[in-house]
């Protein structure tokens, strides 16, 4: 009975910090929590749609997927990892294996395995990363099933910058055929109840901008 209450007093105080994170959010447009004006730039990384993503011809390229408010309406990790540092760990994994790379935003959607399943269909290897604005990450090959995936980062509050450049790498090394070693995870019993509640709402903040009959976008994105 004294865990059970413990649980839902920790349940209630992070329900609290997140909802005055989402105040200040409002305010201050550049948050985790979200906000209801996109963002101009996130850091040094600015991001443009450029048309209608299209199927790719490259053998050799990996396709990343990202999330209805990636980098707009949400500008970092559940555990504050700005985006833009975030895409550059990813692409620097992947360009030291030597492969090209795109960028698409799926909006249909704010399921990652989805996100990820979307960009593997029109990766030009058949290799996708999808990516949600918390962190959860999938690495997804176009013929395999939607839910089923090459390899899944659930535990968005354990992903830092170290594994999401592994990421890259490995989903580089499937692109050229390879079979690699999935990208070792920490293994932490106590972040789901820590951080349950703000993803919950992170979650829900990033399905707002979900429009079921837009198609993915594809998206040019600069470093200065």
């Amino acid at each position: 009975m004294v865990n059970s209450v413990s649980n839902e007093e920790l349940i209630e105080s992070i329900v609290q910090k997140v909802l005055e994170q989402l105040q200040a959010g409002g305010n201050q447009g550049s948050t985790s929590a979200g906000s209801d004006t996109p963002a101009l730039k996130v850091g040094n990384m600015k991001i443009e749609e450029i048309g209608p993503a299209q199927r790719g011809k490259k053998s050799d390229e990996v396709v990343i997927g990202l999330a209805p408010a990636f980098g707009l309406y949400q500008t970092e990790t559940i555990i504050g990892i700005p985006h833009n540092e975030v895409l550059r760990e990813i692409l620097a994994g992947i360009e030291e294996e030597g492969i090209s790379y795109r960028f698409i935003r799926v909006l249909n959607t704010s399921d990652v395995a989805f996100v990820a399943h979307t960009a593997a269909k029109l990766s030009g290897s058949g290799v996708g990363i999808g990516i949600q604005s918390k962190g959860t990450t999938v690495i997804h090959q176009k013929d395999l099933e939607p839910l089923n995936n090459l390899e899944l980062f659930s535990q968005a509050p354990l992903i830092d910058k170290k594994t999401f450049r592994a990421i890259g790498k490995n989903a580089a090394r499937y692109a050229k055929g390879e079979s690699p070693d999935p990208v070792a995870v920490v293994n932490d019993q106590m972040a789901r109840p820590k951080y349950q509640a703000k993803a919950a709402i992170l979650h829900i903040k990033e399905t707002e901008h979900v429009d079921r009959s837009a198609k993915p976008v594809e998206l040019k994105v600069t470093f200065e």
